[in-house]
């Protein structure tokens, strides 16, 4: 597994074996995270304790607080204006934009390239995060030339959510992992409906329906700031299919 996740508190133990170990590669300590000789780390925030064992790092990464941009992230910008080459994008409020390359599309040329006006949605992947330098987001993958789903989001509405609460929504086992099952209820329930889910604490969702998509943003946004259970999230499903008919 090339990471993993548990809940800590400020001054927990944290398990030997949850903190990763590499031949080569030294071990990188991230935000959230103190080193108390010889060898114990100590939590210093309430939050998911992350290893990446792939990278040799670990920390405590808070459901609340502003984003902070990662290489290969999944987030949801909006655009802000264009430059001769450039679009510029917000990630996240009061924080520097990050920088679209206007080519940075799926079979994008200067004159087929996507023509965005200020207060666009993209899908995009975080393709350059240092602290010494504007981040750089990209709508195609470098390895293949496709979007890979990436790209403008047209239509729909976004909705702002905690950092945590994507995370969760981005695991690979939503219901397993995550602990989230409102979105496969709702589509078990009839509703037809498409998502995105940032890394930055963005959700979007379009659908036909308008108040698909208000019923579908609002159970998520409940979810999350009342920290439904899975059974809760069932009945708040049954409620607003209720509400709807």
């Amino acid at each position: 597994m090339a990471s993993e996740s548990v809940f800590v508190l400020p001054g927990d133990r944290i398990d030997p074996s949850l903190i990763p170990t590499h031949e080569k590669k030294p071990l990188r300590l991230g935000p959230g995270l103190r080193y108390v000789p010889p060898d114990a780390l100590v939590p210093m925030l309430a939050g998911q304790l992350i290893t990446d064992r792939q990278k040799n790092a670990i920390r405590v990464e808070t459901s609340e607080g502003r984003y902070t941009p990662r290489v290969n992230e999944l987030v949801i910008g909006t655009v802000q204006k264009s430059a001769a080459e450039v679009y510029y994008v917000t990630l996240s409020d009061y924080t520097t934009s990050a920088i679209l390359p206007q080519l940075s599309f799926e079979s994008a040329t200067k004159k087929t390239r996507p023509i965005l006006a200020p207060g666009a949605l993209v899908y995009a992947r975080v393709s350059l995060a240092n602290k010494h330098m504007d981040t750089e987001i990209e709508c195609v993958s470098p390895a293949t030339g496709k979007s890979d789903g990436l790209g403008p989001l047209v239509g729909g509405m976004l909705f702002t959510i905690s950092l945590g609460m994507a995370r969760r929504l981005m695991m690979p086992k939503t219901a397993k992992d995550g602990k989230v099952v409102v979105l496969d209820e709702l589509a078990g329930a009839g509703l037809q409906f498409e998502t995105a889910t940032g890394r930055n604490g963005k959700f979007w969702v379009n659908s036909e329906n308008v108040k698909t998509v208000i019923a579908v943003g609002r159970a998520v946004q409940e979810t999350d700031d009342k920290r439904l259970g899975l059974e809760e999230q069932k009945k708040l499903v049954r409620k607003l299919i209720k509400d709807m008919s």
